[in-house]
């Protein structure tokens, strides 16, 4: 496997190529660093595309012209090996917002001309000096929000632009020590654990309080929201949530890794589960749904302290038969 700073650093490279890219030759900075195997995982309606220049055509262009002068805004950055059984290698994570000026239309959402944040997460697959496998995943009702087209109902939490840590050293570009990176994501697999099926026989707020500090944040994804303390977490998302679920399957995960104080997972999906209680204060159905998710997380002493979440609702909803993306914009999936 790659040495871990060796793979920040071809990542760290690689998104300043992207970056500094006009919008037509992104595919060109992509190939410099892709494998020819390439497999890109990206939210509604975008999917799993492969090779670098479907990439760039498909997505990559068309948001580096909507949003012009765009500019990458990190918080969360670190490495890791792949801690799940018979899926090893090295993955490279990041985690912050996409800001530009929305100068032109982007998947129908009509621009504003005035500044935008997408908030962001990748995890990249590295592997000799090549990016293998990569899952970006965005929150692009957030972005049809900040643009007066948001497509859900009042949300029970709080969406703003969402800052990373509040110890602000969340981009970690020095080795970390390894009992750091092992605390860390034994603090993540306890949490997974008393998740489970949601039946660990305790009241959810003391199922929390095994796993989180009182005063934790979790940083929900527009249509949820973020949300403050333990009681207000339970109270506002978590436990309407489990109210809302049922035959919740377990749950599966591509990637999960830590570093330092930092750590998080991906699925595609990671769990489906039946609606029939209703969700986001819209009506119930006994269809099954799939969550694609990814959670970044921040340990402070031997409990998590933050999480940033971002879950594919678009997607989750045209299961159900909804396609709220061309309900608001006239978009094509």
């Amino acid at each position: 496997m790659p040495d871990l700073q060796d793979a920040k650093r071809l990542i760290w490279a690689h998104h300043a190529a992207i970056d500094a890219a006009a919008p037509e030759a992104t595919g060109d900075a992509l190939a410099r660093d892709a494998a020819a195997d390439y497999l890109w995982r990206g939210y509604h309606p975008f999917g799993e595309i492969r090779g670098a220049e479907a990439i760039a055509a498909r997505f990559w262009t068309p948001l580096k012209r909507a949003l012009t002068r765009m500019q990458r805004r990190d918080d969360v950055f670190f490495a890791g090996a792949n801690s799940l059984d018979g899926a090893p290698g090295v993955w490279v994570v990041s985690m912050g917002h996409l800001m530009g000026l929305f100068d032109q239309p982007w998947l129908g959402i009509a621009p504003t001309g005035k500044m935008t944040f997408l908030r962001y997460c990748t995890f990249h697959r590295v592997d000799g000096g090549r990016i293998h496998e990569t899952a970006m995943y965005f929150d692009i009702p957030h972005l049809m929000t900040q643009a007066g087209q948001n497509p859900f109902p009042a949300q029970t939490a709080q969406h703003l632009v969402q800052p990373g840590p509040i110890t602000h050293d969340g981009l970690l570009f020095d080795p970390q020590p390894p009992e750091e990176g092992a605390a860390t994501l034994a603090a993540i697999n306890a949490m997974i654990g008393d998740l489970g099926q949601w039946q660990s026989g305790l009241p959810l707020e003391q199922e929390l309080a095994r796993t989180w500090h009182d005063d934790m944040i979790w940083w929900g994804p527009e249509g949820i929201g973020a949300t403050y303390t333990i009681e207000r977490y339970a109270k506002q998302h978590s436990g309407t949530f489990r109210a809302g679920f049922a035959d919740r399957s377990s749950t599966t995960h591509i990637a999960r890794l830590a570093e330092g104080h930092y750590g998080g997972f991906f699925g595609w999906p990671n769990f489906t589960a039946r609606p029939t209680g209703g969700f986001m204060q819209l009506p119930g159905s006994d269809t099954a749904g799939e969550f694609r998710v990814i959670d970044i997380y921040r340990r402070a002493g031997d409990k998590l302290a933050e999480n940033w979440v971002f879950i594919d609702l678009l997607h989750f909803w045209k299961s159900q038969g909804r396609d709220f993306l061309a309900e608001a914009t006239g978009a094509t999936a």
